[in-house]
């Protein structure tokens, strides 16, 4: 493990092509630009960076593996880095190669090295990056927190650190402490190029480290199943994340990516990547949390197969996780309304589905995830494949009634009457007069359906994120136990051919004679 103390003295989002004649103002444009660049001097043989992306039909993307910036799902690549790539490669017209790392020093050794063109790896902004790279507009804003294990004594600021602080070497959280060390000369560090931020959260939990320095996006997606992990304090509260590329003959490339985030921001297509990876994740309940995990200790194992037999073409892991948003995975339980069961249908509900009883966990079961694929098959079609599920679920929560009157106040207001990012904001207003007089079934609770799908968003992610650890623990243990039978094999067979031998050196020198030479 590379780990050096510092002191203080020390130092499938969907594609926006640009189709024929803006593809021709986009290559005419840059053409100029180019021109422009070499002194309008058309016999210039240098070549912009873009020009050479251009020629070589191909976009190199240097990134890290991360769970917000790039990693491979269960249907492939993803991550918002990796779908902003993808749309950016789409938008010239080129090929998308990604090129991942794992450390901070490789990812700028890529770029410096001239193999990648640019890094979109979810880096944020800082001055000393500022005076070696160029940045593309800022496509999200994080900020930085000190982290520590619940239990012990919160500090308050840098001051007040008594213990091991771990950061990723050359790291923005690096370079925040390095700028604080003359306001707390006694502050000291450790930066390592072994582990990623989850791993140095990984190691406070531990017990390994006291504390460590994460954005807050890395940190809202990892209390959801790390509910020990406390926050200290907040040392930057707003930095910019963008992306890199080398100084020099990069302008070209620079205009171009101010044009493309441009197109991004103005089409919503930035704020819908941040609705798919961040937009259940903004809030932290440690209580509900806590609760949670030890439901699925306890009371999922009874009931998972039922979740697993009847989710058909559904996740299971979905359907429980809203299974535990409706009645806490409680067969009894009843509202003000008169919904019960596992899946709280009501009583007209039931009787369409022919559910005899609702309190029965498996024809509750069985009854909601018909339900909630009938509703699915209701969502208009023209809503993208991985967010017809999320107004399905609004749709379980309020009525579809109401879900498509809040899809067409969303167009009514300008904004994108298909996107959940969207409607999601409509969907409250159905409480104000102004609004719900213009629609067809009126009045609703319409912030309920939003809150009850970021929960659901929020069990599912943790539920994924421990099944698959049970799953790898799992694959583990079986391939200990293979190992274990076969040196247990081994050994049995060197002790037979052992025993043989001695038996043979034992035995009358006249049955010697009598085995037969092999």
């Amino acid at each position: 493990m590379e780990i050096t103390r510092q002191k203080s003295s020390e130092s499938s989002v969907s594609s926006r092509l640009f189709r024929g004649w803006k593809r021709q103002i986009l290559l005419v444009s840059l053409f100029l630009t180019s021109l422009l660049l070499l002194g309008c001097d058309p016999t210039q043989p240098d070549k912009t960076h873009l020009q050479q992306i251009l020629d070589r039909g191909e976009l190199r993307v240097g990134t890290i593996y991360s769970s917000t910036t790039y990693l491979f799902g269960p249907n492939g690549p993803e991550g918002i880095d990796y779908e902003l790539a993808k749309q950016l490669a789409d938008y010239l017209g080129v090929e998308l190669k990604m090129v991942p790392s794992y450390t901070i020093d490789d990812l700028f050794t890529q770029l410096n090295a001239g193999r990648v063109d640019i890094l979109a790896a979810g880096l944020a902004v800082t001055d000393q990056r500022r005076e070696f790279y160029s940045f593309s507009p800022a496509y999200q804003w994080i900020s930085q927190k000190v982290v520590y294990k619940k239990g012990r004594k919160r500090p308050r600021n840098l001051g007040q650190l008594d213990g091991v602080i771990r950061v990723i070497a050359n790291s923005s959280h690096a370079e925040t402490l390095e700028r604080f060390k003359t306001d707390y000369p006694n502050l000291d560090w450790e930066v390592t190029t072994e582990h990623d931020s989850e791993e140095l959260m990984q190691k406070v939990l531990a017990g390994d480290i006291d504390f460590t320095i994460v954005d807050s996006s890395q940190l809202d997606l990892f209390r959801r199943y790390h509910t020990e992990l406390s926050l200290a304090f907040t040392v930057v509260k707003e930095q910019p994340v963008a992306w890199l590329m080398q100084k020099g003959n990069n302008d070209a490339l620079q205009a171009a990516l101010i044009e493309f985030f441009g197109e991004m921001q103005s089409s919503g297509m930035i704020a819908q990547l941040e609705e798919k990876y961040f937009g259940h994740v903004g809030q932290f309940d440690y209580v509900d949390t806590r609760a949670f995990m030890r439901a699925v200790e306890r009371k999922l194992p009874s009931i998972k197969p039922m979740f697993e037999q009847y989710a058909a073409e559904l996740d299971w892991r979905l359907l429980a996780a809203q299974s535990y948003q409706e009645s806490h995975w409680n067969p009894n339980a009843r509202s003000h309304t008169g919904v019960r069961g596992l899946m709280m249908l009501t009583l007209n509900t039931a009787k369409q589905l022919k559910i005899e009883n609702r309190l029965d966990p498996e024809s509750s079961i069985r009854g909601g995830a018909i339900y909630l694929e009938q509703l699915l098959q209701r969502v208009p079609e023209k809503i993208a494949p991985h967010e017809r599920i999320w107004f399905a679920l609004a749709a379980y929560n309020v009525g579809m009634g109401h879900v498509i009157d809040a899809i067409k106040l969303t167009r009514a207001r300008g904004k994108d009457p298909y996107s959940w990012t969207d409607v999601k904001t409509t969907l409250p207003l159905l409480r104000k007069k102004k609004w719900y007089k213009q629609t067809r079934y009126g009045y609703a609770r319409g912030e309920e359906p939003v809150a009850y799908v970021d929960n659901i968003r929020r069990y599912y992610d943790a539920l994924v994120y421990i099944e698959d650890k049970k799953a790898a623990a799992d694959r583990l243990a079986q391939q200990k136990e293979k190992f274990k039978q076969l040196t247990a094999g081994i050994k049995e067979y060197d002790g037979d051919a052992a025993d043989n031998k001695v038996a043979e050196k034992s035995a009358p020198e006249e049955q010697l004679k009598a085995v037969p030479e092999r």
